[in-house]
């Protein structure tokens, strides 16, 4: 494509060279840059891309695009090669992107889901309906990357940076995608990642303190703000207004098309005579002109909340009751309050809780429905961050009724040690745990001791199918594992 049609949509460029060259490919990464295109300069939190631009031109960029400010030197004596500086090379990413790869999310409807919680459960039940309904359906998020069904491998990020983006819309495009739904985290709005796309819908989950940090957000104001980015892009929009940032945006964007939904609160989709058990969730929501009881195999009051998301937009797209309902109670997400059937019964659920607040809710949910004991096991990762440590064993000492203290993925750090770190806050309350190391045994031990009323609580690896140990990683799917040992016990 001519490098200058690719530009089109770039506010305060400034141009030296030729800018009817044609481009062959883009990239951010000099080490991937080919012969014909253009290489786009990212100032990352960690990395320069200005420092690699000369490294990319020998590598046959035959233009470059820099940002406002960036040290000149790095774009000293590139005779013939066309320098493009920007405002915003983030941006300029975004659209370049968006520009090759012929504005794919135009062909799309294309579904945005954002919130601290409730992103990844929220599009796979979208997906789930839509799919039940007939229609050819993508995602993108956390877990994975899905075209019709087909599974194309994990993800790396929630939300892919803008150049990957694009080329997966694309690919949806030629395979004929009607509707994509995707997680759109606030570093991607932040970060401009999501700059181009066309959204028809947006939903609003939830947000809660999470990302707060020198590399993420500064603070709340900025998270929510990031959030707030996504509605700026979208009129037609679902909120959960029981969340108190929620409650405002309404009132932020008066000219949008935003429909409520909730539980406690008045709102236009309200969901009443809840019950909730520790295999499922249902309650009564009006579809239609019809107040129907849809019953969901996902247990957990905030299911209700993500169901309600879901259930706005296939009443959007005209999607009728009974399939809704029939999609709702199969849907399974997978280490997203992930139920495991076995042939013992016991109530085991595999969760990707590894925040101490992900961990408390999780705990708290079970706890509220479960008739017998709530069975935590879990550890931390190695190598992140360790103060959540102490944190994370005294929210499971306090609220679950036994903790097994194990490994997760140690990464580079001595599984013991971090161990120990976790038991220093367990310590601090009457719960009662003991120390398994070695994952599998730690979970023999919690299914030995469990019955019928009990649950199981696998939390932080969640869809993970492998453990990471000095550099490897190593097969590890908990549901294999607890087929295997239950098997080995009959």
């Amino acid at each position: 494509m001519e490098l200058k049609k690719l530009l089109i949509g770039i506010e305060g460029i400034k141009a030296k060279g030729n800018l009817d060259i044609d481009i062959t490919g883009i990239e951010y990464n000099s080490k991937k840059v080919e012969k014909g295109y253009i290489f786009v300069a990212i100032k990352g939190f960690t990395v320069d891309g200005h420092e690699f631009i000369k490294p990319a031109v020998e590598s046959g960029a035959i233009a470059v695009v820099v940002q406002e400010g960036c040290d000149l030197k790095y774009i000293k004596d590139l005779q013939d090669t066309t320098i493009i500086m920007v405002p915003d090379t983030r941006k300029a990413l975004a659209i370049i992107s968006n520009n090759f790869y012929d504005s794919p999310t135009d062909k799309l409807k294309l579904i945005g889901v954002t919130g601290t919680k409730g992103k990844t459960t929220t599009t796979f039940m979208i997906k789930e309906i839509l799919e039940k309904a007939g229609k050819k359906v993508g995602l993108i998020g956390t877990i994975s990357t899905y075209i019709n069904g087909k599974n194309m491998g994990d993800s790396e990020r929630t939300t892919p940076e803008s150049l990957e983006l694009q080329k997966i819309f694309s690919e949806m495009v030629k395979e004929q995608v009607e509707y994509a739904v995707m997680e759109v985290s606030s570093q991607s709005l932040k970060l401009h990642r999501v700059d181009g796309c066309k959204f028809d819908i947006a939903i609003f989950t939830n947000l809660s303190e999470d990302h707060i940090s020198e590399k993420e957000h500064t603070d709340m104001k900025d998270y929510f703000e990031s959030k707030m980015r996504l509605f700026e892009m979208c009129k037609t929009a679902y909120v959960n207004v029981d969340d108190l940032y929620g409650a405002k945006i309404p009132d932020k964007f008066p000219e949008n098309n935003i429909t409520t939904y909730g539980i406690d609160n008045y709102c236009n989709v309200l969901a009443k005579d809840i019950t909730i058990t520790n295999s499922y969730v249902d309650f009564k929501v009006k579809i239609g002109d019809r107040n129907e009881r849809v019953k969901v195999g996902i247990p957990g009051r905030f299911s209700v909340y993500n169901s309600l998301a879901a259930i706005c937009v296939a009443t959007k797209f005209g999607i009728d009751a009974e399939t809704i309902k029939s999609a709702l109670l199969e849907v399974r997400v997978p280490g997203r309050s992930e139920l495991v059937d076995n042939s013992k019964e016991i109530k085991i659920m595999i969760d990707y809780a590894h925040s101490p607040e992900s961990l408390e809710n999780i705990l708290r949910a079970t706890k509220s429905y479960t008739r017998g004991k709530v069975i935590s096991v879990f550890g931390c990762g190695g190598d992140r961050d360790t103060r959540k440590r102490p944190i994370m064993g005294e929210i499971s000492g306090r609220i679950a009724d036994f903790t097994i203290i194990t490994s997760d993925n140690p990464r580079t750090e001595e599984p013991s040690e971090i161990i120990k770190q976790i038991e220093k806050g367990i310590k601090k309350t009457k719960g009662k745990y003991i120390v398994i190391v070695d994952r599998i045994e730690a979970i023999k031990e919690a299914i030995k001791m469990a019955n019928k009323n009990d649950i199981i609580i696998l939390a932080g690896k969640g869809h993970e199918t492998y453990q990471e140990i000095n550099g490897n990683k190593y097969p590890f799917d908990e549901r294999v594992i607890i087929k295997q040992i239950i098997e080995d016990k009959k």
